[in-house]
């Protein structure tokens, strides 16, 4: 089944990076004066789909991760140890009918204050497809379902309202959904999170009273306004030619961001006027980076190794500035 699995994903990953051509040549580290000391502290199990899609930060210095080939939800302790918390149920048809994809995974993941996690899953069904949650100790339940024709991706909290935000990669859409569960609502469909052929919006996070959403097709970093209301507002665009763009995390300094991307294997610095440049690469321990979180000055990047299939991992870096 993996092998099926790791071909599958490891296609996609490639058509995600249109514009990126491989060069042979193992790339130096672009570790600059915004990041220091690149280590890897976690290798994941490939051969079990560990590939870590998503990263939650506890206070405690842990990191909550969503492997997808795996459907599993997992924590990595800040030594490395790392425990598998939840395994999903399969679907019924072994998640061939995952739109794109063709396999089943868990994406997004969220930690609320209260230590509850809430995430995503895929699986091109109808009766697994949605969010879920996992409370301490207990065990995961799905509180609302999406449809299973979309591949939900991204997934973020706004702790002042309860409205969790989720994007779905392939019907363009972000869904909001009250943290207690219940009806989704397409909060937005506007144009620019479609995709091109692929995957569209991605990552997602609630900053400065607005969403933030990626578009991994068309290189695109998104503001969504939020109205008094709470519908979405204007949708501008921040940045752009940020080829093979997943998840991304603030770093604290105003719109600023760091970034994966994906088909490089590398992390950029996204600044407030839409420049970028590249501050990790594979010669920083990167393998097809789908995620990036930041708690005080630690960055936690997490890699896939979607399309090298070699070292799925977790990488950190000191944030200098």
């Amino acid at each position: 089944m993996f092998k099926k699995l790791s071909t599958t994903a490891t296609t996609a990953a490639i058509l995600s990076a249109t514009v990126i051509a491989a060069t042979g040549a193992v790339p130096a580290s672009a570790v600059s004066a915004l990041l220091s000391n690149p280590r890897i502290a976690a290798h994941f199990d490939l051969a079990q789909g560990q590939m870590p899609e998503n990263i939650a930060l506890a206070p405690d210095g842990s990191a909550y991760v969503t492997f997808a080939g795996a459907r599993q939800l997992a924590r990595v302790s800040p030594d490395g140890t790392v425990r598998v918390l939840a395994t999903l149920p399969a679907p019924a048809d072994g998640g061939v009918d995952t739109p794109v994809l063709g396999f089943p995974l868990t994406t997004g993941v969220v930690r609320a204050h209260d230590g509850t996690l809430y995430f995503l899953y895929a699986t091109g069904t109808a009766d697994l497809t949605g969010v879920w949650r996992l409370r301490h100790g207990g065990t995961p339940r799905r509180i609302a379902a999406l449809p299973a024709a979309g591949l939900p991706n991204g997934l973020d909290l706004d702790r002042r309202t309860g409205t969790l935000y989720a994007t779905d990669s392939v019907l363009g859409t972000v869904w909001s959904v009250p943290v207690a569960g219940g009806i989704p609502t397409a909060w937005s469909t506007a144009p620019e999170l479609a995709s091109t052929g692929f995957l569209g919006a991605n990552g997602l996070k609630i900053h400065d009273g607005a969403v933030w959403v990626t578009n991994l097709d068309r290189g695109t970093v998104l503001r969504i306004s939020v109205r008094r209301d709470g519908r979405a507002g204007t949708v501008g665009v921040r940045a752009t030619g940020l080829a093979g763009i997943d998840d991304f995390a603030f770093t604290g300094r105003g719109d600023r961001i760091l970034a994966a991307l994906n088909g490089s294997s590398e992390v950029a610095l996204v600044r407030p006027d839409g420049t970028h440049s590249v501050v990790l690469t594979a010669a920083d321990g990167l393998q097809n980076p789908t995620s990036v979180a930041l708690r005080g000055n630690t960055v936690h990047v997490g890699s896939a190794a979607y399309v090298t299939g070699e070292d799925p991992n977790l990488v950190l870096a000191h944030l200098d500035d």
